[in-house]
């Protein structure tokens, strides 16, 4: 059973940094792409950002380009995401996501099976 257990949530101001992390257990981690993704209440949940396995290939929303960084740590079976320059529109609940298998698109929500229990991030103005 894959367990995702995410962390680094909380309140920031715009223009400040933070850093989600997401522990991974349950299989190999290094073999899969790891993605994150965002809810807001009543929306649909949203691609955020994806790594490759090695972490040489990354994927970002428009949204997030040149403002967050995805990256892995695959001895600490770890995923981060660097939320720099934050918005008040990313004030959302964040998702570390894994999939059942290899992935095709690693910006697709239907591409992964495994979610974390998600990370409350509060930007404020």
């Amino acid at each position: 059973q894959v367990q995702l257990v995410e962390s680094g949530g909380g309140l920031v101001q715009a223009g400040d940094s933070l850093r989600l992390s997401c522990v991974a257990s349950g299989r190999t981690f290094s073999h899969y792409a790891m993605g994150w993704f965002r809810q807001t209440q009543g929306e649909e949940r949203e691609f955020v950002a994806a790594v490759s396995w090695s972490g040489d290939n990354t994927w970002y929303a428009d949204s997030v380009k040149g403002r967050f960084t995805i990256s892995r740590d695959n001895a600490k079976n770890t995923v981060f995401l660097q939320m720099n320059s934050p918005k008040p529109e990313d004030t959302a609940v964040y998702y570390c996501a894994a999939p059942v298998r290899t992935v095709i698109d690693p910006t697709e929500l239907s591409e992964y099976g495994y979610w974390g229990q998600g990370t409350q991030v509060t930007v404020s103005s």
